[in-house]
């Protein structure tokens, strides 16, 4: 896979599916079986046909899955056999028939396929007589997104479809994400030994034979990802279940410097919202052009305010006067350009003029929370640190005790760890989430888009 296909959904192409008007089932069939088509949807009216009168007539039994037979099967016989599933197929077929446009001995009908499914549609169509036409999109009208379903993405995009839809035009934000995610979970949950674990547990999930973990294999990249970035901070700070100096700290230890473990947290917070920020500028070109992009808060206007307010921050702290100069011009033209935007958006006018000031102060004041916010990396981390502390001071109080103080130790070392293990990776888990969505995809994304459901209904793989 091609670097850009990663970092953008999959090229959806408009057709026009056409066939024998007199002979369009066996192409609807066939179309309906690939599953790779996502039609426009029919009318509002139901088609009136034998196979959708008798299942109304029989009633939609709940669950019922619609599949399809080669060849026009005989409804009577199938109600006999019970089934249902053939008859409420044949349903289908007859809605999306009576949805096609004909003219003269040709019917057509229009929806999005994937570029790449497009070779292999036309061989299905083929032999029925149909083809495939590719059309020009129509203008204003957004092409349904289908995130790539090949590669290392495909186990990550869970993370993204749960907050939105990407637009068509917006990149792909999967694999940044991901890797946000896990780097926010490591400096959390960042012990050397807990990190091995959950490396250890990615392994069991995705090569292991334990259909209890079978559900949980979409989401072992998370696990191995959260698994070496928990232990790479772990290192940094000398942290292995706990203050237990098995590893010397290479950086710092939390619970000594808890300031500068603060200040480090809201600088990575920092580089992520610069991220958000660019990626966020790219989407709105990509959606409306450069002026949509310098206008837009979470454009080039509110990157050069967050650029800007960060610089003046820095001169004022480092009495650098020059560094807060640049920083006022580049912040105040970042503010104007939002203000500008926002007044465009609420409508003009006083009542317009009003909103939009409201709305720039929101900005401002949300820059600031937002930036602050991530120093709940360090706090969390502190957080692990302090109660592995406690569960190795307790578990070396009884150590030194000697005799059956000894096996009371090893069960405070083994249950200490668990809970700590258990409470801090549900912890760090919902906290990074909260930061991807509320702080980075708030800025990267400013639409949404519109789900590829393709129409699949498959032929029937046994006859009752």
């Amino acid at each position: 896979m091609q670097w850009r296909e990663v970092l953008h959904p999959v090229t959806m192409q408009r057709v026009a599916l056409l066939g024998p008007r007199r002979a369009l089932r066996p192409v609807l069939a066939a179309v309906a079986d690939a599953g790779t088509v996502q039609l426009d949807p029919p009318p509002d009216d139901h088609a009136d046909g034998a196979a959708t009168q008798r299942l109304l007539r029989l009633g939609r039994p709940t669950g019922l899955v619609p599949v399809l037979s080669p060849e026009p099967p005989d409804l009577a016989s199938c109600e006999d056999a019970g089934r249902l599933d053939l008859i409420a197929g044949e349903a289908e077929l007859e809605a999306r028939s009576a949805a096609a446009l004909e003219r003269g001995r040709v019917a057509a009908l229009a929806g999005w396929v994937p570029t790449v499914a497009l070779p292999g549609l036309a061989d299905r169509l083929a032999p029925h007589g149909g083809a495939v036409v590719p059309l020009p999109r129509p203008a204003g009208v957004q092409p349904p997104t289908l995130l790539p379903t090949t590669g290392a993405s495909t186990d990550l995009t869970a993370l993204v479809r749960t907050y939105a839809t990407v637009p068509y035009a917006d990149v792909d934000p999967t694999v940044l994400a991901g890797l946000a995610y896990v780097v926010m979970f490591g400096m959390m949950f960042a012990d050397a030994g807990h990190g091995l674990l959950l490396v250890l547990a990615a392994a069991a999930v995705r090569w292991g034979r334990w259909r209890r973990l079978e559900r949980l294999r979409p989401g072992w990249l998370f696990l191995l990802g959260a698994g070496l970035a928990s232990t790479g901070f772990g290192v940094a700070f000398g942290e292995a279940f706990g203050p237990t100096r098995l590893l010397p700290a290479l950086w710092l230890r939390p619970l000594d410097e808890p300031v500068r473990l603060l200040v480090a947290g809201v600088a990575v917070g920092a580089v992520l919202l610069a991220g958000a920020y660019a990626l966020g500028t790219v989407n709105r070109y990509r959606e409306g052009g450069w002026r949509r992009a310098l206008y837009a808060p979470s454009g080039i206007a509110g990157a050069s305010s967050f650029l800007g307010l960060g610089m003046l921050a820095g001169g004022w702290y480092g009495h650098v006067g020059w560094l807060a100069v640049v920083g006022s011009v580049v912040a105040g033209a970042g503010l104007v350009a939002a203000y500008a935007g926002l007044l465009v958006a609420a409508g003009g006018g006083g009542a317009g003029a009003a909103q939009a000031v409201v709305e720039l102060v929101d900005l401002v004041v949300r820059l600031g929370s937002n930036l602050v916010s991530f120093a709940r990396l360090a706090a969390f981390g502190m957080t692990h640190a302090a109660l592995a502390a406690v569960v190795w001071s307790a578990t070396t109080a009884l150590w030194h005790d000697g005799g059956a103080a000894v096996v009371a130790a090893a069960l405070v070392f083994v249950a200490g760890n668990a809970v700590t293990f258990a409470l801090e990776g549900l912890v760090a888990g919902i906290q990074a989430l909260r930061l991807e969505y509320y702080e980075l995809f708030s800025r990267v994304f400013d639409t949404e888009g519109v789900p590829f459901r393709p129409w699949h209904v498959p032929f029937a793989t046994q006859e009752a």
